[in-house]
């Protein structure tokens, strides 16, 4: 989505300013979660899914490929991160794996709309949803061969629909709103 306002400037410029975006965001997907744990305890993040909302951003914003770096970025670096600075792994090295993924199809999918989004900043909706509805699979899919009860993973899935649909609501809203800041901006 930020192509429009970006193509006035060289590639450099262009990749550097998606980096510092990329990065602002996967420092969110890393305090979000230690926010929403303080706030709510340990159970807020299966229910909030707060560490999903800047992947999506990422995707909407950025397009797929910054879109998937920053969804697979953020869990390594807040493993990282949570283990040496705070002495407690979030998330927790077993699931790594399928978080890695789960939030790749996040913010991969949600980027495939974003030259949709661009034209069409309602498009961030269907955008979400379907990135979302993917990501979820992925996770399902990924769980079920490494052998976990598929009870078990309904519930969690279930678990989560809360944050799922503030997100839905929320990200979209904020890809609305910045583009209309944007095109203001442009005039």
């Amino acid at each position: 989505m930020l192509e429009s306002v970006l193509k006035r400037y060289d590639l450099k410029v262009r990749i550097s300013i998606k980096s510092a975006i990329s990065a602002l965001l996967v420092v969110l997907a890393v305090a979000l979660p230690q926010i929403t744990h303080a706030i709510g305890g340990v159970s807020a993040g299966s229910v909030f899914m707060p560490m999903y909302a800047p992947a999506l951003l990422a995707g909407c914003l950025l397009g797929w490929q910054w879109g998937l770096g920053v969804g697979i970025l953020s869990p390594v670096i807040s493993l990282g991160f949570t283990s040496l600075a705070l002495g407690t792994a979030m998330p927790s090295l077993e699931r790594l794996p399928y978080m890695i993924l789960e939030l790749a199809a996040f913010g991969g999918i949600s980027g495939l709309f974003s030259k949709k989004i661009e034209s069409t900043p309602y498009f961030a909706f269907p955008a979400v949803a379907i990135a979302q509805i993917s990501g979820r699979a992925v996770y399902m899919i990924y769980n079920l061969i490494a052998g976990r009860e598929f009870a078990a993973l309904a519930n969690s899935v279930v678990d989560g629909l809360v944050g799922i649909y503030l997100q839905l609501i929320m990200v979209p809203f904020a890809v609305i709103g910045l583009s209309l800041l944007l095109k203001r901006d442009r005039k």
